[in-house]
């Protein structure tokens, strides 16, 4: 089961949705989102280490965190509020970063999270939305010099795949470049990030194809900017991974993509 409704909602970049599911997911998420859980409780993976939520309680979502469904008891239903990526971009200028992943009913430091789920679900006026956008970017953040959720190799491994979507990689390159061990790193990688560097890969290919896909351009123009061989490759990870075609996925109204 899984069904997914539009929110309507006045501020410009803010998009929001309702989703209803029972089904275990896995992905890695492309933009910076707060969820809240609605119904149901539910233990998932996440940053190295595995969380349990329930009504009322926050997640937050940003590029390249992968999330990993362990358990659900009861059907599931999630308010996902996709932040602006403008503001977010402000912020990220200022040299801040995510520090809290989970916030829990009550927790002060998800309070500007609930107003922004609230105001959503009351279908606020824009001021009122604005303002909430604005104190939850802002509540999103913290000044740099919060622990960092990967090791440096780590680190470095996923900035060099993300700086080359399109290219070639081998195993020995992806090593050398983070300074460790091609043994290390793989069980390094897998247990920080979720996945192993391949499958992490191509995750972030499948998100640059969605981006050149949602700006106009053909499947088959898309497939090897983004390193596959050819269309019929990119047609098979892209419907494993977003369960649908590239053709399709072009054709479908911006609120639907929020899922991925």
């Amino acid at each position: 089961m899984f069904t997914l409704d539009a929110i309507p909602v006045s501020v410009p970049g803010l998009r929001a949705v309702r989703m209803t599911t029972d089904l275990l997911r896995v992905g890695m998420k492309e933009f910076h989102a707060s969820m809240r859980i609605e119904r149901g409780r539910s233990e998932w993976w996440g940053r190295g280490r595995v969380w349990t939520g329930g009504p009322g309680e926050i997640h937050l979502k940003q590029p390249g965190d992968v999330h990993r469904d362990v358990a659900h008891d009861g059907t599931m239903t999630y308010q996902a509020v996709v932040l602006p990526e403008r503001d977010i971009e402000r912020i990220r200028h200022e040299g801040k970063v995510v520090a809290h992943p989970h916030f829990k009913p009550g927790d002060e430091r998800g309070l500007a999270f609930q107003r922004l789920h609230d105001a959503v679900a009351a279908g606020a006026d824009r001021l009122t939305l604005e303002v909430a956008v604005v104190e939850a970017v802002e509540a999103f953040t913290v000044l740099r010099g919060a622990t960092p959720d990967h090791t440096r190799p780590v680190r470095r491994a996923m900035e060099y795949l993300r700086e080359r979507v399109g290219d070639a990689i081998t195993l020995d390159d992806l090593a050398d470049h983070a300074g460790y061990d091609k043994f290390h790193l793989c069980r390094a990688f897998r247990a920080q990030v979720g996945m192993p560097p391949h499958a992490y890969l191509m995750h972030l290919r499948i998100a640059w194809a969605k981006v050149l896909l949602e700006s106009g351009l053909r499947a088959s123009e898309v497939a090897t900017r983004v390193g596959f061989y050819d269309q019929s490759q990119l047609n098979r990870h892209f419907r494993r991974i977003v369960g649908t075609t590239p053709a399709r996925y072009a054709s479908t109204r911006p609120e639907w993509r929020i899922q991925a």
